[in-house]
């Protein structure tokens, strides 16, 4: 008898379990789906701590499936598919404006890289000393391969490449431009 109600305590406690439920197997789908999607989206690199935690939260939903928490599992999942979606979102805006400044940067290099090329050319003609028109012109060269090369990280979508890069030759540019403005003084301007 004893035996008999063992079983049938067993036979129901694995009827409990079963109607439990099975794991979630397609909220953990949408919700890999999803930061897939940020991934693409960027989130990785413009929403990295939304992005992480949707990682997180899906790894959390899956270590709850093996341990045959199903409820706590299908919370996990929902979290991390909210999560990576709010995280998309944040990437698309933060990338925008990642955008924006890179497009600035770039064009202010440029700006810088002309006026270098036009002080040079004045220091030029003022026939200033041949190792210091050698120095600015090879340092001119070095940022034109510079300029390129953040507007070639520009174009491929790496932004942040593309500001630090022609950042830092703005920058660079202008100095030259200015010492090179000590050097060979602006020409006299015509009186009307």
């Amino acid at each position: 008898m004893r035996r008999a109600l063992q079983s049938i305590a067993a036979v129901a406690a694995l009827t409990v379990a079963a109607a439990c439920g099975d794991p979630p197997e397609k909220e953990l789908q949408q919700a890999r789906s999803a930061i897939e999607s940020a991934r693409g989206a960027g989130a990785d690199i413009y929403a990295r701590d939304e992005f992480s935690a949707a990682e997180t939260a899906l790894k959390n939903a899956t270590d709850a499936v093996d341990q045959r928490d199903y409820r706590l599992a299908l919370n996990r999942a929902l979290d991390a598919r909210e999560r990576a979606r709010n995280a998309e979102k944040e990437a698309a805006i933060r990338k925008a404006a990642a955008r924006t400044d890179a497009s600035r940067a770039v064009a202010a290099a440029g700006r810088a890289l002309d006026e270098a090329r036009t002080r040079l050319k004045t220091a030029e003609s003022a026939r200033a000393a041949s190792r210091i028109v050698a120095s600015a012109r090879r340092s001119i060269a070095d940022s034109e391969v510079a300029v390129q090369e953040a507007r070639t990280a520009f174009g491929q979508g790496e932004y942040a490449r593309a500001t630090e890069v022609a950042g830092a030759e703005a920058t660079r540019l202008r100095a030259l431009a200015k010492d090179l403005e000590s050097v060979a003084p602006p020409a006299p301007r015509r009186r009307r």
